[in-house]
């Protein structure tokens, strides 16, 4: 990580515009931290991928708040949306006015953590398969250059990058939840409860269409064993918890639940000033 971490300060400084591609439904828990302070002054590019998994009006919000920032523009992308390489072009253009595109290409770094789509978006704006792709997190593990076709832009593709400590606790969760972790290190059964106490909570009407006849429950650990038994995993009697873990986990990223995000630009600032909040009281403490 401290390798690719001076690389991509070195390319930063090389570069044009810093081009971040973000999991539209985990915008805050997809940013990587690091970024804002790599890239210093420079323009940058928000893409929220993904943005069909997404809950739409949980995008638009996300959208206002990300353009609100210094120096920032709010792209959005997914399967059904294409962004074509005008498109980005444009926005560049506005965000660097007195830069001539046809003298120099302008040369943009893209960014993002692991999984979040940065291969498969190159290859789509690219025309041609250039990026490995997969449905696994690490799969890009060299940095390569590409010329977009049709615009005068020039791309740095870089690994997938995520930082050494993760906070708020719960964004760890949201990351893990959308596969930007690999499952290996994972507990499937601690973040799949975890997605179904918030699907619970927020979106339990496309919990019960998905899994219907089954009744909607309280309690996560209750309703993972009457998916287990709906979905037919259970063995001797006893839930198979991993494999009904495996398929909601399965079922939400894919969007076969539905279209939802996992995280507001309100519900952010509320866990951020709680962490906050702890780590002052924790501060006062240790002074005692």
């Amino acid at each position: 990580m401290n390798k690719a971490r001076r690389e991509i300060n070195a390319l930063i400084r090389k570069t044009d515009l810093v081009i971040e591609l973000l999991d539209a439904r985990i915008p805050f828990s997809s940013s990587n931290p690091m970024v804002a302070s790599m890239r210093r002054d420079k323009p940058c590019i928000k893409l929220l991928n993904k943005a069909d998994l997404a809950d739409p009006e949980t995008t638009d919000l996300w959208k206002k708040h990300l353009a609100g920032e210094q120096n920032t523009a709010v792209l959005v992308c997914s399967r059904k949306t294409k962004l074509s390489a005008k498109k980005l072009e444009s926005m560049a253009s506005r965000l660097l006015p007195h830069r001539n595109f046809s003298a120099t290409p302008l040369r943009a770094l893209i960014l993002g953590i692991p999984n979040v789509g940065k291969s498969t978006l190159i290859n789509a704006m690219a025309k041609r398969s250039l990026a490995k792709t997969g449905n696994e997190p690490a799969v890009t593990r060299i940095q390569q250059r590409v010329r977009l076709p049709d615009s005068n832009l020039v791309l740095h593709d870089t690994p997938g990058l995520l930082w050494p400590r993760i906070e708020p606790e719960v964004c760890g969760y949201r990351l893990a939840a959308t596969g930007a972790i690999k499952q290996t290190l994972l507990e499937h059964e601690d973040i799949a409860l975890f997605l179904l106490d918030f699907l619970l909570k927020k979106y339990p009407d496309k919990l019960q269409a998905r899994y219907e006849p089954v009744r909607i429950l309280t309690a996560p650990e209750e309703m993972l064993d009457a998916l287990a038994v709906r979905r037919g995993c259970v063995r001797k009697g006893l839930c198979e918890r991993r494999r009904i873990s495996e398929i909601l986990l399965n079922d939400y990223r894919s969007g076969s639940i539905g279209p939802i995000s996992l995280e507001t630009p309100e519900m952010i600032a509320e866990q951020i000033a709680a962490t906050e909040a702890a780590q002052t009281t924790q501060s006062d403490e240790s002074l005692v």
